[in-house]
C-alpha cells in the first residue's frame, strides 16, 4: 500500500472510531482490539494502529490495566477540568472576535442559530449538538487565532463526550440558543464586557444542568437504600451472589463495532 493510501486508510479508521466514541455508539470502557477494527472497516492493521495511536494522544483513549487500549470514562473532575478550560479559551476567542468578526460571518452565525432552534423544536438533540459545536468554533475561526480553534476543537471532544447518555428538554435546548443569540449580540455590538459575560453565564448554567444519567443514578440510589436496609437486619449482604464481576472489562470478542 502507497504512502497516500495508507494514509487515506489511516484517516477512515480514525474517523470511524472517534465518531463511534462521540456518537455513544463505543461506550467509555470499551477494548478497542486492531483486529476488530481493521475488520470493521476492511483494512490491514497497521493503519489502524496509528489511528488509535492518534487517538490516545488526543485523550478519547485510555491504556487500560493490561496495556490494552480502552475508550476513556468521563468522571465529574474530568468535567470540572474542561469547564476551566472552555471558561479560560473561550474568553479569548470571545475578546478576539469582537475586534474581528465580519458582517458575513455573523450572518452565518445567525443561520447557525435558526437551524439551532428547528432542531431544538424538532427534539433533535444529536443535530442540535452538531450545530451548537459549529456556533463555537466559528467564533474561534472568526478571531483568527487557528492554534486556539484546533484546541477547541479537540476540546469540544470532551464536551461531546460528557453529553453521552443525556438527554435535554426543548425547553433546556431553547434557553440555549436564547443564551448563544445573547452572546452574538454582545460580540457583534464589539462589547467586550457583555460578551464575556454572556460567555461566562453561558457556560455556568451549561455545567450546572443535572444530566439525565445524574438523575437516573439518583433515582436508583432512591431505590436501592432501603433494600440495603433492608439487607443490612436480615444480615444478607446485597447481590453478593454476583461479587467481583461488576467491573470486568469487556474482551475483544465481545465487542460489536
Amino acid at each position: 500500500m502507497s504512502a497516500p493510501a495508507r494514509g487515506r486508510v489511516t484517516e477512515l479508521a480514525y474517523n470511524y472510531v472517534r465518531d463511534g466514541i462521540l456518537h455513544g455508539r463505543i461506550p467509555p470502557g470499551t477494548v478497542l482490539a486492531e483486529h476488530d477494527v481493521a475488520t470493521a472497516i476492511g483494512s490491514s492493521r497497521t493503519p489502524v494502529r496509528h489511528a488509535l495511536t492518534r487517538l490516545h494522544q488526543e485523550g478519547l483513549l485510555e491504556l487500560g490495566a493490561r496495556r490494552q487500549l480502552i475508550v476513556r470514562g468521563f468522571a465529574p473532575e474530568h468535567r470540572a477540568e474542561v469547564r476551566v478550560l472552555r471558561e479560560a479559551l473561550e474568553s479569548v476567542s470571545v475578546a478576539r472576535a469582537c475586534e474581528t468578526m465580519t458582517g458575513d460571518e455573523a450572518d452565518e452565525l445567525r443561520l447557525n442559530l435558526l437551524r439551532q432552534r428547528r432542531t431544538a423544536l424538532e427534539e433533535r438533540e444529536d443535530d442540535f449538538i452538531d450545530l451548537d459545536e459549529e456556533f463555537h468554533l466559528a467564533i474561534a475561526q472568526a478571531a483568527r487565532l487557528p492554534l486556539l480553534e484546533g484546541f477547541l476543537r479537540q476540546l469540544r471532544e470532551f464536551v461531546r463526550l460528557g453529553r453521552i447518555g443525556s438527554r435535554r428538554p426543548t425547553a433546556v435546548l431553547l434557553q440555549v440558543v436564547a443564551e448563544h443569540e445573547r452572546l452574538l449580540d454582545a460580540i457583534e455590538a464589539r462589547d467586550l464586557d457583555a460578551a464575556h459575560d454572556a460567555l461566562i453565564d453561558h457556560l455556568g448554567a451549561s455545567y450546572e444542568m443535572p444530566s439525565a444519567l445524574d438523575e437516573v443514578a439518583e433515582d436508583e440510589e432512591e431505590i436501592r437504600r432501603p433494600l440495603r436496609e433492608a439487607a443490612h437486619q436480615i444480615r444478607v449482604p446485597l447481590g453478593s451472589e454476583r461479587r467481583g464481576d461488576e467491573n470486568r472489562v469487556a474482551t475483544a470478542d465481545e465487542i460489536e463495532l
